[in-house]
């Protein structure tokens, strides 16, 4: 591979447990790459791994090697090394719960940074890591790659978001106890439904079972949006978003365009100068959202509120 002309952003990886991170470097580091895009190029990145999650460990030797023989990529010991050494960050660590203490260890360098979900496992590490980026004035943003998909952004425009009356949105939500109930998986339907509904949402009820889940959400004006995740092995992601006169379906198997594409277009936008894609104060209240819902499904569907 040869080293990134110097008009193109050296990109850094954190945590190489995740296939977002083969992805994101085919796009830049592989010019016959189908979603191949320029501006950028991954040049750095240090392993990571959770040891007590089997998926996230058992898929860093692998990922560590591909980074480096196939897309050269230089593989480094710490997070600061990364930081140190790129334009700007991909934290990719697949448990949330190490996001916080990554995060810390990184802002001091002020790089710009796109955050992959889980954000956080809690509403308290989402406003720790926004304290910190305010601290040290780094530009940061979180997000589902399905808030991204062109499935939903054809029918949630800037001009049809305000007249959203409800939502409806359900895909897979696989349970890991570290990550627990809807932030391992089922953050993908919730980020669909805030990406329709917006901040706001008041309380949450959610019903769990063994092979699903069912959280409905009440916001003001008496707008209610739901998220059903299932644990039965469908992994397709479906919405219907309401309108006052009419409801619009979100296929997001029926787009040709990969909603990853979508997603790293967005986050190269970012780390060139653009807007931050998600406000994030709407990115604690997803986490707050999910809090609430599993709080909820372990309390027999109580109401909680926001």
């Amino acid at each position: 591979m040869n080293p990134a002309p110097a008009s193109e952003l050296k990109l850094g990886i954190i945590g190489l447990d995740t296939s977002h991170v083969l992805v994101f470097s085919d796009t830049f580091n592989n010019p016959a790459s189908k979603q191949a895009l320029k501006g950028a190029r991954v040049t750095v990145a240090w392993p990571g791994g959770s040891p007590d999650i089997p998926s996230s460990i058992s898929r860093v030797p692998g990922y560590t090697a591909e980074l480096r023989d196939k897309f050269g990529v230089m593989i480094v010991d710490s997070p600061e090394a990364v930081a140190q050494a790129a334009d700007a960050i991909l934290l990719t660590s697949l448990d949330g719960r190490t996001h916080p203490g990554q995060f810390e260890r990184i802002a001091p360098f002020g790089k710009p940074v796109f955050m992959d979900k889980p954000f956080a496992v809690s509403t308290a590490d989402a406003k720790k890591i926004f304290a910190t980026a305010k601290k040290h004035n780094v530009r940061l943003f979180s997000s589902s790659s399905l808030r991204f998909t062109e499935a939903l952004v054809k029918v949630v425009t800037p001009e049809s978001k305000p007249l959203v009356r409800g939502a409806d949105f359900c895909g897979a939500a696989a349970h890991e106890p570290t990550n627990p109930g809807l932030y391992w998986y089922g953050i993908h339907a919730v980020e669909m439904l805030y990406a329709a509904m917006g901040r706001g949402c008041r309380s949450v009820r959610c019903v769990s079972t063994p092979t699903q889940d069912l959280a409905t959400g009440l916001w003001p004006e008496g707008r209610i949006g739901t998220v059903r995740g299932s644990r039965t092995g469908n992994y397709e992601m479906h919405g219907l978003v309401h309108f006052e006169k009419h409801s619009a379906p979100v296929n997001v198997q029926a787009q040709a365009k990969p909603f990853y594409a979508s997603l790293t277009e967005a986050y190269l936008a970012f780390f060139q100068g653009g807007a931050v894609p998600v406000d994030p104060e709407e990115t604690i209240e997803i986490m707050r959202f999910i809090e609430a819902a599993n709080e909820s499904g372990a309390n027999d569907g109580r109401e909680v509120r926001l």
